[in-house]
């Protein structure tokens, strides 16, 4: 009964969260930019996310598919700007969190990554199937099989994110202070006086798998895209593989240099502010960046937008 009580104080213990590191001179901006930056993601992904639900146009699997974007980006923004707002407000020293609530917060920002890169790899899948197998496509991209590729794209992040934070969870931990502007597995096995060792080789085995497989996955298939492309002579293909094609590698791109960034600064600790921010521009810039690529770029959505638009303004 005794291990069970201490236990429960364990798992709602209390630490203090570093946040971000904001001055009185740059607060107000910093507050009014990030809210402006939340609204907009909600509002662009969830109105994407209702446009392609509502519109019978759009039901088809490179739509369904992009589905996967607008729901993950507005995870990922929700799990770390409205807390990131609130301890803005806060006094450094009274920014505090329970354990429970950083570990729901770890969770989401690292299933938030995760699937930012299998859902871009299931896309890039789908635009193989279409371009080099299009008499084909129908009969492979079923709805069955759209199906299992989201539920695989989100099992995938799920499970390896569960048992990442599944072995951290099990240490126990002699500091209370998160070194980080949110939680994040790292930030929190590193409050453990026990040895990790294994929780630092499942978490590099689990970054070089999915790296290596989102990284390899969407080469491979840009390489056979290209290859079709240049053997083929059917100028409406080639025209239509690179509108499609372009719109999914900028966002592919995008999030890997979002994600690089923070690799690349942790080799350098004299740069760890630059590094604390780069960490949620991860969780801002692709989701704030991600309907508006789109929306300019997929000339069927910016048609529906632009109809439900001039619609709306002459019902006024």
């Amino acid at each position: 009964m005794e291990n069970k009580t201490e236990l429960l104080i364990y798992k709602n213990s209390i630490l203090l969260l570093e946040g971000l590191p904001v001055t009185d001179q740059n607060f107000y901006p910093a507050f009014i930019l990030f809210l402006l930056a939340y609204v907009f993601i909600m509002v662009s992904n969830i109105g994407l996310l209702v446009l392609i639900t509502m519109e019978k146009a759009l039901h088809e699997p490179m739509y369904i598919l992009l589905c996967n974007l607008p729901v993950n980006d507005a995870l990922g923004a929700s799990i770390m700007i409205p807390r990131l707002l609130y301890d803005v407000v806060k006094p450094a020293s009274e920014r505090y969190i329970t354990f429970s609530e950083c570990v729901i917060q770890a969770y989401g920002s690292h299933v938030f990554g995760t699937t930012s890169h299998t859902a871009l790899m299931i896309m890039a899948f789908d635009r193989y199937v279409a371009i080099c197998n299009p008499l084909r496509y129908s009969t492979i991209m079923t709805s069955k099989m759209v199906i299992k590729l989201s539920a695989s794209a989100w099992g995938v992040a799920f499970v390896l994110v569960g048992i990442l934070l599944g072995l951290t969870v099990r240490l126990s931990h002699c500091r209370s202070t998160i070194q980080h502007p949110f939680c994040d597995n790292a930030s929190l096995f590193k409050l453990s006086c026990e040895d990790v060792v294994i929780n630092n080789v499942y978490g590099l085995t689990f970054t070089v798998i999915l790296l290596g497989s989102s990284i390899g996955s969407v080469t491979l298939t840009y390489l056979k895209i290209t290859l079709v492309c240049l053997t083929s002579k059917n100028k409406v293909l080639n025209s239509r593989a690179l509108k499609t094609c372009s719109t999914h590698l900028i966002l592919y791109i995008m999030m890997l240099t979002c994600g690089f960034t923070i690799i690349f600064l942790h080799r350098f600790p004299q740069y760890s502010d630059e590094r604390k921010l780069s960490s949620i521009m991860f969780h801002v810039v692709p989701p704030f960046f991600n309907p508006i690529i789109y929306g300019l770029q997929t000339k069927e959505i910016r048609q529906k937008f632009i109809h439900i638009f001039q619609r709306n303004k002459v019902a006024a």
